[in-house]
């Protein structure tokens, strides 16, 4: 049986954005340069799921989310439904812990989960399709340099320099 998920186009300061939602929450959020070739890669990966376009219906996720590129360090309050293999989600569940503002390294996530070898973590990484919520942004070069991201290095850079100054949450 397969389950209708709806998808809308957004826009922000770092460029245009599907948001790809179920009941449980954000399946995807990915910076869409090129939407056929997105949303071609989404039917793949999500081969059982019904995609159906609800721009009105997802308009205030939408909103939310525009907020968030400018302020990555705001969204830990939306409820994430991300798809992917046990491992995948044991080391999206490791970026999410990783405060805004500061970053890791690949080798050091891997020595969590206690190998030396970084390559899984890397693949895991790579195949997160929730840009920004599951914040592997955080995630650097060992010697400290900013290495590859599906959405781009130009974007990687400023979300980090956005961390970097926000204000820390005064609220209690």
């Amino acid at each position: 049986m397969s389950e209708q998920i709806s998808y809308a186009w957004g826009e922000s300061s770092l460029g245009g954005f599907i948001v790809v939602s179920s009941s449980a929450g954000i399946v995807a959020f990915e910076f869409a340069d090129n939407r056929k070739a997105i949303l071609d890669a989404l039917m793949q990966r999500l081969p059982n799921a019904r995609l159906k376009e609800d721009q009105s219906g997802l308009a205030d996720l939408i909103e939310k989310l525009s907020d968030v590129v400018d302020h990555p360090e705001s969204g830990a309050y939306i409820p994430l439904d991300p798809q992917g293999s046990d491992y995948e989600r044991q080391v999206w569940q490791m970026l999410r812990d990783i405060p805004a503002g500061e970053t890791t390294n690949y080798g050091a996530i891997a020595a969590q989960l206690g190998t030396r070898d970084a390559r899984d973590v890397t693949a895991a990484i790579a195949a997160n399709g929730i840009a920004i919520l599951i914040p592997c942004h955080r995630v650097i070069k060992k010697d400290g340099k900013i290495s590859g991201y599906r959405w781009g290095y130009r974007r990687k850079r400023t979300l980090l320099e956005r961390e970097k100054l926000a204000e820390p949450d005064q609220s209690i």
